[in-house]
């Protein structure tokens, strides 16, 4: 993840930065690295992006030749979906993120984790 989207990602969970931003920051990387194996860190902000707002980017035709041109598609993010998107943002920010599955681990299980590492350290 680049370090641009990784800056989106925290200002977006300090609730400096809109959802549209992090949407289109996020897409961006996403669709233009396919190849480097990067990009599955982003998958769960994906997941949660493709069901709540499918169609995030647009393909036109590429200047100059062959392909397509992929550029994001301005349109609002549903507010009631704000809270998945930032516990996604939340949880690639962590390394928690389900890579696999889209789902992430809420707070209160790295809490968890944290606590139970606290006591064996203790006891240790």
């Amino acid at each position: 993840m680049s370090s641009s989207v990784r800056q989106e990602l925290e200002d977006f969970v300090a609730g400096r930065v809109k959802a549209e931003r992090l949407v289109i920051a996020v897409a961006a990387e996403y669709y233009r690295d396919t190849g480097n194996g990067k990009r599955e860190t982003l998958r769960p902000l994906i997941d949660v992006i493709d069901r709540a707002s499918p169609g995030i980017v647009e393909l036109g035709v590429a200047p100059g030749g062959s392909g397509f041109e992929i550029r994001p598609a301005e349109r609002p993010f549903p507010r009631e979906c704000e809270a998945q998107l930032r516990q996604a943002a939340e949880a690639v920010l962590t390394g928690m993120g389900k890579r696999e599955t889209g789902k992430v681990e809420p707070k209160r299980v790295n809490r968890l984790w944290a606590w139970i590492r606290r006591r064996l350290g203790a006891s240790g």
